[in-house]
């Protein structure tokens, strides 16, 4: 490799800008830890994205006896729902009852038991529902009469690692996207890496500690930073979903269960849409490349044209995405493997955490784990912080966290709708979803439309975009518009290149981040 044209010292360099990574930079640097973290694409541009959009317990991996994996989950959802109101909300899933499945008393059962695992103040509890006459029933095949209704909850998941990096980068951290790990080595005071980033070139990271949270290439990127070490425990599992125009007119979402066992939900997505999904399929090919197969999108068509009235067909989707979600290797069915986590610490000289499995549930207590392994190796005294601190944003009332206030999420939205009364009222809701208090920062300054600047695409306004770049290391138009947000759902098919257009023809003018 070239001399390094820039040298970062450390104490903790993390490799990979999925949740983990994004998550455990965001602890390290609130305890006081030098953090840099790079990523080879963009954040969240691989599984971190690609999730069902669920902070949940995870319902079906009670008949799995993941007891202490669902406790674990139930109790993050509450402290996520504070920290984060914006990006999150509560959402209903309605089970309809088949022939053949589970006996009802068994089902109810298992959600009584799901409503006691933990404590649960923002949710209501599950009931049983007759569906003749509840507002769920009407875009089901009328064979569907009873079913059950438990509560969960909805995230933006690929803004829930822009947060998280957000956070870490204003208490201290470097967050380096399209910055590739080319080599790494142990020395002996530590750990010698070099990056590569196209924008500035070589970039040598001297670090007294390494995390390797690269996803999906954990298992390789362990290997070729120490041969001596044994096979991995990962065993990837692509997960796809389809999104169609929106079937039902409720806000409540469905689980469903298919004879093989396997779950699919149908979700209320994006105001117009509903999304569906996932599958769960050993996935053995390249994961920079993985996308949906034809047969999955068949699969989950079929699936749920057995419970809605109106089939749903290939032709009805107009959008899909996939992820390969590394889960730790444990001999079960692919739908059965464990969605739990493993640390593993390699301290034959300076040390290296690496990370296999988890799920983006319970990122925050797995950030706060890593981070207590890492601050005793480096002497750090500080303790964990994460469970009272909002995300950026997430400050709607105060600057912790609000018993209620994903609770009150639409009265909050109502007054940015007063406050920006110039702004057209769904934009203004769009981006107090968004950027939750942090609008304030996008909108400073601006009294009328004009000040928005040019208008890129319907309702895609210079001013926003200029945030998102300085603000949320966002550098291309797939990275706008299909994970700062989802407008690529909504805008004209030539959108991207438009607005790759206008991003090369308009320089970044601050070094921002």
């Amino acid at each position: 490799m070239a001399e390094p044209q820039h040298i970062l010292d450390c104490d903790v360099l993390i490799v990979g800008g999925g949740i983990n990574g994004a998550g455990i930079a965001r602890d390290a640097a609130g305890r006081g830890l030098s953090v840099v973290l790079c990523e080879k694409d963009d954040l969240a541009s691989h599984t971190s994205s690609a999730s069902t959009k669920l902070i949940h317990g995870g319902l079906r991996y009670l008949e799995y006896y993941e007891f202490n994996l669902v406790r674990k989950a139930l109790i993050e959802r509450e402290v996520l729902l504070r920290a984060a109101p914006h990006i999150m909300r509560p959402l209903r899933f309605v089970m309809p009852h088949a022939q053949g499945q589970r006996p009802a008393l068994l089902i109810r059962a298992g959600l009584m038991l799901y409503d006691l695992l933990a404590k649960r103040e923002l949710l209501p509890a599950s009931s049983g529902i007759n569906l003749r006459c509840h507002a769920a029933g009407k875009p089901l095949k009328p064979e569907f009469r009873r079913g059950f209704i438990y509560s969960d909850g909805w995230v933006d998941d690929a803004r829930l690692v822009v947060l998280n990096a957000i956070d870490a980068g204003e208490k201290g951290a470097t967050i380096l996207t399209q910055a590739l790990c080319t080599s790494l080595a142990r020395t002996p005071g530590g750990w010698e890496a070099d990056l590569y980033k196209a924008s500035c070139g070589n970039i040598r990271v001297n670090a007294r500690y390494v995390v390797n949270a690269a996803g999906p290439w954990t298992a390789d990127f362990l290997h070729k930073a120490l041969p001596k070490e044994g096979g991995g425990h990962l065993r990837l599992i692509k997960g796809s979903h389809i999104i169609v125009k929106r079937i039902f007119e409720h806000d409540n979402a469905y689980i469903f269960q298919h004879r093989d066992g396997r779950i699919v939900f149908a979700i209320p997505y994006e105001r117009d849409f509903t999304l569906i999904g996932t599958t769960d399929l050993d996935y053995h090919g390249d994961a920079n490349q993985v996308a949906i197969g034809e047969d999955e999108i068949a699969y989950l068509c079929q699936l749920a044209s057995e419970y809605f009235v109106k089939p749903i067909v290939p032709a009805d989707v107009v959008w899909t995405y996939s992820g390969v979600r590394p889960l730790v290797e444990d001999g079960a069915d692919a739908k059965a493997v464990t969605r739990d986590y493993r640390l593993e610490v390699d301290s034959d000289g300076p040390p290296m955490l690496s990370i296999f499995g988890g799920k983006i549930t319970t990122y925050r207590k797995l950030a706060e784990e890593a981070v207590d392994l890492i601050a005793k190796s480096l002497d750090n005294r500080h303790g964990g912080w994460t469970h009272n601190a909002c995300l950026p944003g997430g400050d709607l009332y105060g600057a912790e966290p609000r018993n209620k206030s994903v609770l009150e999420f639409d009265a909050w939205a109502r007054t940015v709708q007063g406050r920006y009364s110039w702004l057209p009222p769904l934009l203004a809701l769009r981006y107090a979803r968004a950027y939750g208090t942090r609008v304030h920062t996008l909108l400073c300054d601006r009294t009328a439309i004009a000040d928005m600047g040019e208008e890129i695409a319907p309702e895609l306004y210079a001013a926003e975009v200029e945030y998102l770049r300085r603000y949320e290391w966002a550098r291309s138009a797939q990275d706008i518009l299909w994970r700062r947000s989802k407008l690529g759902l909504h805008l004209p098919p030539d959108t991207g290149d438009k607005l790759q257009a206008w991003l090369d023809l308009h320089p970044l003018q601050t070094a921002g981040r």
